[in-house]
């Protein structure tokens, strides 16, 4: 019998404020240090994307948001060459809408958190958030990343 194809369930947080995007900076993790994200993680066991997507962003950024005002604007099948050398299933929200202060709650895992301009992201954005958010700009709302021998 064919073993069926496997991915990792991964979410990340599209935050916009006045024409800016939210970007943390990796540190002491386990890739991609020194280089910016979006707010993102592992979906658990048992978790749907969106419970995942409102407990990560109290975790990392201290704000609470709501599951109504996350609205998915892309979705990328990655190729990922680590050594579980599983392919990643991200889904992208965009959130408009949150309560509280913006907060690095996280200061072991970011040593950044800050707004950029869309125009302006940083060098070192990790290549496939840098695809996926030229994919959503475009209005793109599916993306393969990382399958090109």
């Amino acid at each position: 019998m064919q073993q069926r194809h496997a991915v990792v369930p991964v979410a990340y947080l599209v935050l916009m404020w006045d024409s800016r995007i939210l970007l943390s900076r990796r540190f002491q993790t386990s890739s991609w240090n020194g280089w910016y994200s979006l707010v993102a993680g592992h979906v658990e066991t048992g978790e749907s994307y969106s419970e995942w997507m409102i407990r990560e962003a109290h975790e990392e950024a201290g704000i609470a948001i709501r599951s109504e005002d996350l609205q998915v604007v892309h979705v990328m099948h990655r190729r990922n060459d680590t050594p579980t050398k599983l392919p990643r299933l991200n889904v992208f929200f965009f959130c408009e809408k949150w309560e509280w202060e913006i907060t690095n709650m996280e200061p072991d895992k970011c040593d950044d958190l800050s707004w950029f301009s869309l125009d302006a992201l940083p060098e070192n954005t990790i290549p496939y958030v840098r695809h996926a958010l030229d994919m959503i700009q475009k209005g793109i709302g599916y993306s393969e990343y990382g399958w090109e021998s």
